[in-house]
C-alpha cells in the first residue's frame, strides 16, 4: 500500500461494486462508490478540478477567497481542497441542506452563509446569486461558479470516465446519473461520446425538477417545485450543460428516493445519501424495463452519514409521510412516539433532574412524561426544571418527583382533533389516555405534520 502525503491524493480511484440482492430484472447493476472518497462524496473531483484550474490560470493567489453558492457536497469537495491549500472559504447553502453537511463545513473552517430555498434563480437570496454577489463585492474574492466552470465537467472527463471505462472492462451498456451543477452528467457523456459512444446516459431527476420534461419532452419549463433530495435536480440549464447524448430521464419522487436509499443499505450494506437513492431508483426502473440483459453503472455519489436525521431517522420519515403509519381515525394518528412501542422519551420520578435536563437535550424534546412502570404519575419539561434550580444548581441533583407537575389534564384518545387546541393555547402538550393506559404526547409541531400529511 502506498503512503499518501495529502489527503488531496486520495480524491478518486474509488471502487466499483457488483449489486447482487437488488432487484435488477436482466440486468447488471454496477455501483461506483464515490462515497470512498476522503470527503465522502464526487464533488471532492470537481472542488480540487476547478480550485487547481483557478490555480493553473492564475486567476487564485494564496491566501485568496474563495466563494461559492452550493446545494449538496460541492462545499464539502470544495472545503476539502481550500484547508488543505490554505484558501479562505465563503459558502452560501440553502436552508434545506443536513445539519451533518453544515455541521461538517464549518469544523473543516468553511463560513457558511444560509439562505433561503423556496426562491428560484434571478431572486436575491437564490444561494448561487447570493454567493456571485458577495464574491463581488468582497475586494479579492474569487467566485468559483461550479455552474458554469469548464473545470467542473474536466474532472469527470479526465478521471471518472476513464475510471468506471477501466473498471468495467470496456463494457457498459448504460450509465444513470443525477443533474445538479451538471458536470458529472456533461464530463461522462463527453468522455463516453468518444471512448464508448454506445453507451447509453440515462438521467434520474427529483420531481419538480425542469429537466426530466426537457430530455422527454423536449420542453424547458419555466416552473419548478421543491423537492427534499439534496445536491440534484434544477430550475434552469447550468451554462456548463451539455444533455446531447442523453435521450431518457426518470422523475424520482422524494419517497422513492428515500426508500432506495436505505433499501441499498439494507441489501447491499452500502450507507449513501438521497441523491443516490435517486439514482439508485431510476437506475433499478431502466434494468427492469429491459428486455434483454444489460451492463448498467449508477454512481453512490456520496456517503449516508450525512442524512442520518433525515432519511436514515424513522421519526423524519414519518413526520414527512414517507414511511407508512398503521391508522387508527383517532388521536393515535398523531401520536409520532407511541409509549407502547417503547418509542416515547420518559424519565422516572425518582431519577435525577440533571438525567432529565440531559434525555431533553440528547432527543431534543422540551417535557418528559414522568412513568412509574407503565403508570403515568406526572410531567416535567424545561421550565419546571428551571423554576426548580436557577436560585441553586445543586439542584439538579434532586429527584424529579419534586419539580415534576402531577396535577395533569389528559385527554381520552377518541377526543376530537379540536380538543387539542385549547391545550396549546394554555401552553402545554397533549397527554393522550386509553382509560388507564399512557398512550402518548402530542405537541404542535405533532399536529402541524399530521395536518401537512394531508395535504400530500
Amino acid at each position: 500500500m502506498t503512503i499518501r502525503q495529502s489527503v488531496l491524493e486520495l480524491i478518486g480511484n474509488t471502487p466499483m461494486l457488483r449489486a447482487q440482492r437488488l432487484a435488477t430484472g436482466p440486468c447488471e447493476l454496477f455501483l461506483k462508490l464515490e462515497s470512498a472518497n476522503p470527503g465522502g462524496s464526487i464533488k471532492d473531483r470537481i472542488g480540487l478540478s476547478m480550485i487547481e484550474g483557478a490555480e493553473k490560470a492564475g486567476r487564485i493567489k494564496p491566501g485568496a477567497i474563495l466563494v461559492e453558492g452550493t446545494a449538496g457536497n460541492t462545499g464539502l469537495g470544495l472545503a476539502l481542497v481550500a484547508q488543505a491549500k490554505g484558501y479562505r472559504l465563503i459558502l452560501v447553502v440553502p436552508d434545506k441542506m443536513s445539519r451533518e453537511k453544515i455541521f461538517n463545513l464549518k469544523a473543516m473552517g468553511a463560513e457558511v452563509v444560509l439562505t433561503r430555498s423556496d426562491v428560484a434563480k434571478g431572486h436575491p437570496e437564490y444561494y448561487q446569486d447570493m454567493a456571485e454577489r458577495i464574491a463581488r463585492e468582497t475586494p479579492g474574492a474569487y467566485f468559483i461558479n461550479q455552474f458554469g466552470n469548464p473545470d467542473n465537467p474536466r474532472a469527470h472527463i479526465e478521471s471518472t470516465g476513464p475510471e468506471i471505462l477501466e473498471q468495467m472492462d470496456g463494457r457498459i451498456d448504460a450509465i444513470v446519473v443525477g443533474c445538479g451543477s451538471s458536470g458529472t452528467m456533461t464530463g461522462l457523456s463527453q468522455y463516453f461520446a468518444k471512448a464508448s459512444p454506445h453507451t447509453e446516459i440515462v438521467l434520474a431527476d427529483p420531481v419538480g425538477s425542469i429537466l426530466a420534461q426537457y430530455i422527454n419532452e423536449g420542453t424547458l419549463s419555466t416552473k419548478s417545485a421543491s423537492w427534499l433530495v439534496e445536491g440534484i435536480g434544477e430550475d434552469f440549464l447550468p451554462p456548463i450543460s451539455d444533455f446531447s447524448r442523453v435521450k431518457k430521464a426518470y422523475a424520482i419522487s422524494d419517497r422513492e428516493s428515500f426508500l432506495a436509499a436505505r433499501e441499498l443499505l439494507a441489501k447491499e450494506g452500502v450507507l449513501a445519501g438521497s441523491s443516490t437513492g435517486t439514482l439508485l431508483a431510476a437506475a433499478l426502473k431502466y434494468c427492469r424495463e429491459q428486455a434483454s440483459p444489460k451492463r448498467v453503472v449508477t454512481l453512490v455519489c456520496d456517503t449516508g452519514n450525512k442524512y442520518l436525521s433525515k432519511l436514515y431517522n424513522d421519526y423524519w420519515m414519518l413526520d414527512n409521510g414517507f414511511l407508512e403509519r398503521e391508522q387508527h381515525g383517532d388521536l393515535r394518528d398523531l401520536l409520532l412516539r407511541p409509549f407502547a412501542k417503547r418509542d416515547t422519551v420518559v424519565i422516572g420520578p425518582n431519577e435525577l433532574l440533571i438525567t432529565a435536563y440531559t434525555r431533553m437535550k440528547l432527543y431534543d424534546v422540551s417535557q418528559l412524561p414522568v412513568m412509574d412502570g407503565n403508570k403515568l404519575v406526572g410531567i416535567v419539561d424545561e421550565s419546571d426544571v428551571l423554576l426548580h434550580v436557577h436560585a441553586d444548581e445543586t439542584r439538579f441533583r434532586d429527584p424529579v418527583s419534586v419539580a415534576m407537575i402531577s396535577d395533569l389534564q389528559m385527554l381520552d384518545v377518541r377526543s376530537p382533533i379540536e380538543s387539542l387546541l385549547p391545550v396549546f393555547e394554555r401552553g402545554h402538550v397533549a397527554i393522550v389516555m386509553d382509560g388507564e393506559q399512557f398512550l402518548g404526547l402530542i405537541t404542535r409541531i405533532d399536529l402541524l405534520n399530521w395536518l401537512r400529511r394531508k395535504v400530500n
